[in-house]
């Protein structure tokens, strides 16, 4: 590519994004096309995009720096009900959390959960531990009890906020301390933080923005069981702004907030990156097609994000057709891969170019996003601030465009690492700060991204994480079960289910609905084993004693 095709490339970025861009310098060592850059023996990719500034703040700084310029314009608004709230009321608001939190006896570094569903106080919550330094932790609101005290447990943990509909099943594994949104049955309505009359607020809280944990999200890495991934205030910041620096929303646009904010794809780009920009955001507890849809059109959103299964529904369920959608001008897409052949029939059937993105809960989340024009099949290029290199496979080699390997990023979303796992840490991040995602893929000559396939063992249920050592441990405790491998099985509707492979004890015997209902019984329905149970003499593994997940995958 030649520096006048190099400029016309990076020109069609900025005009798609509506960014205005400094004039590149074409220099020796980098091509402004790809990101590109050789250091050495190897390659190391970079965002076509100019770095951009990132300050050194907490998150509740950062945004209610942003706040004040928006005014009294609707920041957060409930679809269900219609409760909504104003950017002029969001930091008095948060503060109000911060001295409740306070009132409790809650200090810096203390942590908090959330077990619940998407709704406009999240915000504030999420706000109000920012300004105090207390550290939030969220759970899937579809966890069973069991799951529930499993990552309490993990977190040093004791207070929850929650929604009327799971205090049950706090107070059944022994956690009282509950803070309820949306009403106070089974415990102290989240309404008295709002009221609290913000006299205990902490005015000495100094939080250290890189080394302070804000987040505590769950996520499997590439293998094992489910880590709190530490994410600092630094990290949140820095790919908010990543984030912005490919794809801009405006106080003008409304975006729909159906992906859980328990997710970080939900917390992160979706909710604080409408806040940032002062656009509105309209909450729903969860996916229902009808209630989605009319969100859309009551509330003329101009964004949506979605995860795969969303768009196969977008693409081809009938009810679509009945709602008008033309003020849509945005679609993202993340947090599991979207095939080509979907991408297509959307983008053609719906005439909007829908963008992917990449990244893990590790980084903050997003390493990638594609823009317009979009490339079918790619994840686009880097986000700015941050580099990727990919690895031989065999070798560890720095490989350059087009050639395949394992995928690693650096930048300053890299999380500060897994919550008391050390071990886990080391295991993800180098001693040179690149992140080993797991993921295969290769840089084309454009810059753009390829994931081709998974090192990790992670299944993708409809976005949601399945840890299948997870489900490995649960089915070694059927008496019947000698040897066990858990892999994800493809499936058009949710892209991959958990599917067991069995090997049985000798002088025993059990039936694939016996083992199914054993795991059902016992898990959230998005880790049930949808792709049901094979038995084996025997589970493929290495001389080292790894399961052969591949081999185990080809099988029919």
């Amino acid at each position: 590519m030649n520096t006048a095709q190099a400029c016309r490339f990076v020109k069609g970025i900025s005009l798609a994004s509506g960014i205005k861009y400094p004039r590149y310098v074409i220099g020796n060592t980098r091509d402004v096309s790809t990101g590109m850059e050789k250091t050495g023996p190897g390659t190391i990719f970079r965002s076509p995009v100019p770095d951009v500034e990132l300050p050194v703040q907490s998150i509740s700084d950062f945004l209610f720096s942003r706040f004040n310029t928006f005014g009294n314009t609707i920041a957060l608004v409930d679809h269900g009900t219609g409760r909504s709230y104003l950017y002029s009321q969001l930091e008095d608001l948060s503060r109000r959390v911060g001295s409740f939190l306070a009132r409790k006896g809650l200090r810096k570094g203390d942590v908090v959960c959330y077990y619940g569903t998407n709704n406009p106080e999240f915000a504030l919550l999420l706000l109000g531990c920012s300004s105090v330094g207390v550290t939030l932790t969220t759970t899937n609101p579809a966890y069973t009890p069991a799951e529930l005290k499993q990552q309490m447990t993990i977190m040093g943990c004791r207070t929850i906020f929650t929604i009327p509909a799971l205090t049950a099943k706090c107070r059944e594994v022994g956690f009282d301390d509950l803070i309820v949104m949306g009403g106070s049955e089974g415990g102290r309505p989240f309404s008295d933080a709002l009221s609290d009359d913000g006299r205990a607020f902490p005015s000495d809280v100094r939080v250290d923005p890189k080394e302070d944990v804000a987040i505590v999200p769950f996520s499997s890495g590439t293998t094992g069981l489910p880590k709190g991934v530490m994410l600092t205030h630094y990290n949140i910041v820095s790919n908010l702004l990543q984030f912005r620096g490919m794809f801009v929303t405006t106080p003008e646009d409304c975006n729909i907030a159906v992906l859980p904010f328990f997710h970080l794809y939900g917390m992160g780009p979706v909710l604080m990156g409408t806040l940032q920009d002062g656009g509105k955001m309209v909450t729903l507890p969860a996916f229902d097609p009808e209630a989605y849809l009319n969100a859309i059109v009551q509330h003329k959103a101009s964004i949506i994000h979605v995860v795969p299964p969303m768009v196969l529904f977008l693409t081809r369920h009938p009810l679509v057709a009945k709602f008008d959608l033309s003020r849509v001008r945005q679609v993202v897409t993340g947090a599991a891969p979207l095939g080509d052949a979907l991408t297509k029939e959307f983008m053609e059937k719906r005439k909007l170019q829908i963008k992917q993105g990449y990244g893990m809960t590790e980084l903050s989340p997003v390493a990638s996003i594609d823009v317009e024009p979009v490339t079918i099949g790619t994840v686009g290029p880097l986000v700015p601030n941050c580099e990727a290199k990919i690895l031989d496979l065999d070798t560890g080699a720095s490989l350059g465009h087009n050639e395949v390997g394992e995928v690693c990023i650096r930048g300053p979303q890299v999380m500060k690492g897994y919550h008391d796992n050390p071990k886990a840490t080391s295991q993800m991040i180098d001693k040179e700060g690149w992140l080993h995602t797991g993921d295969v893929g290769f840089f084309s000559d454009k810059g753009r991204l390829v994931i081709s396939d998974r090192l990790k063992e992670l299944i993708k249920y409809k976005a949601f994480q399945v840890a299948p050592a997870e489900l490995e441990d649960l089915l070694h405790k059927h008496p019947a079960v000698l040897d066990v491998a858990v892999v994800a099985a493809a499936d058009e509707r949710a892209g991959e289910v958990p599917q067991a492979f069995v090997v049985i004890r000798p002088n025993m015997a059990a039936k694939e609905e016996e083992i199914r209902k054993f795991v059902d019984d016992q898990v959230s329905d998005h880790k049930k084993l949808r792709g049901g149970v094979k038995f084996l003499k025997e589970i493929p593994k290495s001389p080292s004693g790894k399961i052969l997940r591949r081999l185990l995958k080809d099988m029919k």
